[in-house]
């Protein structure tokens, strides 16, 4: 699909603003920047990749005279639809801007916003630190989608997430002015606190050109646990009860039976073997904790684990070898591939809901598994709530189609019921948009837009995005092959 100039005369003034090096229109760079990992494609009018802070200013100040729509794009890696430009427009990419910078002595580090997550931990292991968050795509995606989306990750239990983790942001506000949000400094209460309000506003309130993170102490020790329950409410009565147990584990991952199964077969072999299980041949479910910090606290806290084992395992592995730990990652990392043979395609939820409520979702999950003939496999973030609810289907199958729409309201609806949330650390994108009128009240939703309308009267940073509800299910995705796809 050839890209549609609908404001020839604004990316002319663009193109002789920046330079054709910086400004691009062709269809292939234009497809390129048209998605995310969601994988609906919508085409801009031109892609731009700034050289320095005030070509930004530029191209804002130009949008909002001609009313161009602007979208903000790093990695491309999120889950939500946020990185497309569902109303055309122009695309700011910012993959290249990528210095790290590390701060040992304060424990900081500055970052560009195209840095890779990953990277910044390389960069902050030789002294001794780490940036905590670390979500599924963190060899891939860059910090600064992250921020957008406050990103969490298998560690925001012990450690919190993005937010937890910034001192500082600069960039441009929707209209193009410069500003600077917080300090490199590890108190500051100067004014009312804007730094919070970029954060996890998914690229609709301004541009993000430069953060100070927050690094802290790599732990001295780890320690991983394995183990296999007889069901999935008892392995989430055992979640609940393990976190009533002051342990606080640094990753607590559920996975029900149906992804085990998935899983398992994808893996060619059993998680535990029938000699493990006592000889019984029915697929568990499995739980991972991994407790990590000084080798005297990790002491204590794993005989705390044991025992909570003792109660609700049937069978258990547990190692404080790193590649023995690795290999018992294994079953955890194979999950989202492993879905898809349940389905070619699937509806992916990151939904929360408070510990009360763990046992009430999975029995609704295998309730709406049964009624409508397709599979709703579940797994997550056992310490937060933070679970990822599927619905697998075949998407040439019209029934199935319908099927699976109707029933991610309907888990949606139950979640927000259970005093759950909508999204934890995906973000709202276009994905979640049809749901947000189910968590938020009116009054909420129009102070969410006065903010908006405040800091971008002309509606100009992903218009459309979080607040328009789309139905995505009318769009279908396009076939591509993506890097993070081959591991």
């Amino acid at each position: 699909m050839k890209p549609v100039q609908t404001h020839p005369e604004a990316t002319q003034a663009l193109l002789a603003a920046l330079g054709s090096e910086k400004v691009k229109t062709d269809e292939a760079t234009c497809f390129a920047a048209s998605f995310d990992n969601m994988r609906l494609s919508f085409m801009p009018e031109a892609v731009i990749r700034p050289g320095v802070e005030d070509d930004i200013g530029t191209v804002l100040k130009l949008a909002n005279q001609y009313r161009v729509p602007v979208t903000v794009r790093g990695r491309g890696t999120g889950n939500t639809g946020a990185s497309s430009p569902i109303h055309g427009g122009w695309v700011i990419h910012l993959d290249h801007w990528d210095k790290i910078e590390i701060d040992p002595v304060s424990a900081m580090a500055t970052v560009q916003p195209g840095a890779i997550t990953a990277k910044i931990n390389e960069l902050a292991a030789p002294h001794g630190l780490f940036f905590p968050p670390d979500p599924s795509s963190l060899k891939y995606c860059s910090i600064g989608g992250n921020i957008a989306t406050n990103a969490g990750g298998l560690r925001a239990a012990k450690y919190g997430v993005v937010r937890d983790h910034v001192y500082a942001l600069e960039g441009f506000l929707p209209t193009g002015e410069k500003v600077r949000w917080g300090a490199p400094l590890r108190k500051f209460v100067s004014g009312i606190n804007l730094r919070d309000l970029w954060i996890g506003s998914e690229g609709t309130l301004g541009v993000i050109t430069k953060a100070v993170i927050k690094l802290v102490n790599k732990p001295l020790a780890r320690r991983t646990f394995l183990l296999a329950c007889r069901t999935d409410e008892i392995a989430l009565e055992a979640a609940a009860k393990l976190m009533g147990s002051r342990v606080n584990p640094a990753v607590f991952e559920f996975l029900d039976t149906q992804t085990v199964e998935a899983a398992e077969k994808r893996r060619g072999s059993r998680v535990f073997s029938t000699d493990e299980l006592k000889g019984n041949n029915e697929t568990h479910s499995i739980l991972l904790v991994e407790i990590d910090g000084h080798p005297s606290v990790l002491a204590d806290d794993a005989k705390k684990v044991r025992q909570w084992i003792s109660e609700y395992a049937v069978a258990y592995r547990e190692t404080d070898n790193e590649a023995e730990a690795e290999a018992l990652w294994d079953i955890r990392r194979t999950c989202s591939q492993a879905m898809y043979s349940l389905g070619n395609a699937k509806l992916n939820e990151d939904i929360v809901v408070p510990f009360r409520s763990y046992v009430a979702l999975i029995k609704y999950t295998r309730e709406i598994r049964d009624r409508i003939g397709l599979a709703t496999p579940t797994f997550g973030h056992a310490a937060d709530g933070n679970f990822h609810v599927h619905i697998m289907y075949d998407r040439d199958n019209p029934e199935h189609c319908k099927k699976a729409e109707a029933a991610i309201h309907e888990v949606m609806k139950k979640v927000v019921e259970l005093g759950g949330a909508i999204t934890g650390e995906h973000g709202i994108g276009i994905a979640k948009s049809p749901f947000l009128r189910l968590q938020h009240s009116p009054a909420e939703i129009q102070a969410m837009l006065a903010v908006k309308k405040a800091l971008d009267p002309n509606n100009i940073l992903a218009p459309g995005q979080i607040f328009d509800p789309l139905n995505v299910w009318e769009h279908r995705p396009v076939k591509v092959t993506l890097a993070w796809d081959k591991h």
